[in-house]
């Protein structure tokens, strides 16, 4: 069949272990053969990384401000053995991070759903996405450990040197006081990022924060929302028919837990890390979950939810057989594609994309899947298949279809 032309390249970035190996059967089986594909390639890989002083992770990042969508394999945020097993010159930092702070960005996963796979609420009918901002509260904090009596404070000081101040807690005996911030520049950023992927997707947003207990922090979360809302996205929201909802985060708890999904949950740095981790458990697996950062400007960089897969590299390397599953970065590809389609007026890319993604949900609701599926399927007779085996299945199923 004759490829599918693009018009404009998306921002390729390879990574690691075994998701690299994933990485270049992916290309040579689902995309080479039926698209005449075009990327500006960066090799994130830790060696790279490591060659570069980590300048190339920058420079993908820079270069996703300039063609508007990348799509991201799984990379390693190196610890101490990870930087003695590859002779790093320094601990770097996490490739998403840096990428996320370049391009002010939000983060929002989604299962994806297949027959046969029954999400632990059983009343779940449609994914549910998280919107995570990623940036400060308990992750950027300062503590201290208090070791006698005395009294905590809160300052801020101005430049001019003037002074603002509040008692925190007035010890008397050891305890422990921490400090954290957030900026109203990264929440406005936050709000739009989740509006805009509303409107998007076409789904209801759902914000939730503490602000009845945490009057000024989550309040300024609540109120920065629901002035971005007002000022800059009601009127497109109730044109496209959706709807925009705060509460407080308990309440969004015992919400969505009778729901039936199908909305974005916006939520804080430290609850949309839980709270993911949660969802995708609940959903089936990390390796079925998607995940897509997206900046206010209207960036994107599309990527698998999970790691690089270390325990079956190391297999892979020794020879063995492995059984990974793909999903997750086959729909990153599908995903950056078609938003690549979509800004460029390109409807065969986008049909691609969509194919490509019905293709391997035929696959495993056809009883074809990698084993950590096998052990958890309700389907009867499936065929547990090894990592190629499963993308080539996935071909076949492509080949046909188009």
């Amino acid at each position: 069949m004759k490829q599918i032309q693009m018009n404009m390249p998306l921002v390729e970035m390879d990574g690691d272990e075994m998701t690299r190996i994933l990485w270049q059967m992916i290309k040579d089986e689902l995309l080479l053969p039926f698209i005449d594909l075009k990327t500006e390639y960066y090799d994130l890989g830790l060696e790279h990384r490591d060659e570069t002083d980590d300048a190339v992770t920058t420079e993908a990042a820079e270069a996703i401000r300039k063609y508007g969508v990348g799509v991201k394999c799984a990379t390693i945020t190196p610890n101490l053995a990870r930087m003695e097993e590859y002779k790093l010159k320094k601990l770097y930092k996490s490739p998403n991070a840096t990428i996320r702070a370049i391009l002010d960005g939000t983060v929002f996963r989604t299962p994806i759903l297949v027959k046969g796979i029954r999400p632990c609420v059983s009343n779940w009918k449609k994914p549910v996405t998280i919107a995570r901002h990623a940036y400060g509260d308990v992750y950027k904090n300062t503590e201290m450990r208090i070791a006698d009596k005395g009294c905590a404070k809160l300052v801020f000081e101005k430049e001019d040197g003037t002074k603002s101040e509040e008692t925190i807690f007035q010890f008397e005996g050891p305890g422990i006081v921490q400090g954290m911030y957030n900026l109203d520049s990264s929440i406005t950023g936050f709000a739009r990022s989740c509006f805009a992927y509303a409107l998007d997707q076409k789904k209801d947003l759902w914000f939730a924060s503490k602000d009845t207990i945490s009057k000024i922090y989550d309040g300024q979360f609540k109120e920065i929302f629901q002035k971005v809302y007002d000022e800059e996205y009601r009127e497109q929201f109730e044109a496209a028919g959706i709807t925009y909802f705060y509460t407080l985060i308990d309440d969004a708890v015992a919400r969505i837990m009778k729901s039936e999904g199908g909305m974005i949950w916006a939520c804080k740095n430290y609850d949309g890390d839980v709270f993911s981790d949660m969802l995708s458990s609940a959903f089936g697996s990390l390796a079925m979950m998607t995940s897509v950062l997206v900046s206010p400007e209207g960036f994107y960089e599309y990527e698998a939810a999970h790691g690089t897969v270390q325990r079956h590299y190391y297999k892979h390397l020794a020879g063995e057989e492995t059984s990974t599953n793909s999903v997750a970065t086959i729909f990153a590809w599908s995903g950056a594609l078609r938003k690549r389609g979509e800004l460029d007026g390109n409807e065969d890319l986008c049909r691609f994309a969509d194919a490509l993604e019905a293709a391997v949900i035929r696959t495993i609701e056809g009883g074809t899947m990698t084993g950590d599926l096998v052990r958890i399927t309700e389907l009867k007779d499936v065929t547990k298949v090894n990592s190629l085996e499963f993308i080539q299945a996935v071909r076949k199923e492509l080949e046909s279809a188009l």
